[in-house]
């Protein structure tokens, strides 16, 4: 069977669990290969299907996420190593870093403190995005710290990205220019379906309400936070009364930006 004929029928048999299939099965017949997917694409006629293909298709049938099958995810403009240990990097967090590129319009931020940094997601982004900046990530799991920093330091990044354990900003020192913020949100009896069901439940589960990790990180965001700087926070697409309500107690103004589903994502904390 070609490559070609391969995909298509890849991709009628995992459109019965998924909603990407066509991409799904591009990316895991271009691991199999050893190749991007742009490769795979501009020479698909010219290859032949690796016996692991039919693997993958297995694990992703039995529900793996693509990311724990090839081990990576694209996020904003890098590329993430990605284990079971930290939380899928997902499209929607990108518009915690789209509400940071429009507040820096004019300008750089310096320094940058990522609360719950996981694999790095968020910091190495924006650390990609302003190749002058620094930055501090922060997480409770010893496990995802090291796959943040083998990140950092397969993305050249090393030297400007720092992570140490902690318990939210307790303990940390700032002001900061830039925070990013993508707490566990997800209310204890929530029903859970597709790739979420493989992520930490530590990255997941916040008390009876979701909110739980919001009312402990929004005393600490006033001494954190630079004069001219804000904080980026992710949120669920039901919470954003909830956690304003919670920020602007600490004196913080608040605005909400919404991301490409139209649904609430990022509360914007800004010094008043």
């Amino acid at each position: 069977m070609s490559v070609a004929d391969a995909l298509r029928d890849a991709t009628v048999t995992l459109s019965a669990i998924s909603d990407t299939p066509r991409l799904d099965a591009e990316l895991l017949m271009a691991h199999a290969l050893g190749i991007g997917r742009n490769d795979l694409l501009l020479r698909q006629r010219d290859l032949s299907v690796p016996v692991t293909f039919a693997v993958h298709m297995q694990q992703r049938l039995a529900g793996a996420p693509i990311a724990h099958i090839v081990g990576s995810r694209d996020f904003w403009t890098i590329s993430l190593a990605v284990t079971p240990d930290v939380l899928i990097p997902r499209p929607d967090s990108e518009t915690l870093i789209e509400a940071a590129v429009d507040h820096f319009r004019d300008r750089a931020p310096a320094t940058m403190l990522d609360l719950g940094t996981g694999s790095g997601a968020l910091l190495l982004a924006a650390l990609d995005q302003w190749p002058g900046a620094h930055g501090l990530g922060i997480d409770a799991s010893v496990a995802a710290l090291a796959v943040a920093q083998d990140n950092a330091d397969r993305l050249g990044m090393g030297k400007r990205a720092r992570f140490q354990l902690g318990d939210w900003a307790a303990g940390v020192t700032g002001p900061f220019d830039l925070l990013l913020i993508n707490p566990p949100y997800i209310a204890l009896a929530a029903p859970l379906a597709g790739d979420v069901l493989h992520d930490p439940a530590s990255a997941l589960f916040a008390g009876v309400e979701g909110l739980d990790d919001y009312r402990r990180i929004a005393p600490q965001l006033p001494a954190l936070i630079a004069p001219g700087g804000m904080a980026a926070i992710e949120i669920g697409y039901d919470q954003g009364e909830s956690v304003s309500a919670l920020l602007r107690a600490q004196g913080l103004a608040v605005a909400l930006r919404r991301d490409l589903a139209g649904h609430d994502r990022c509360l914007i904390a800004t010094p008043v």
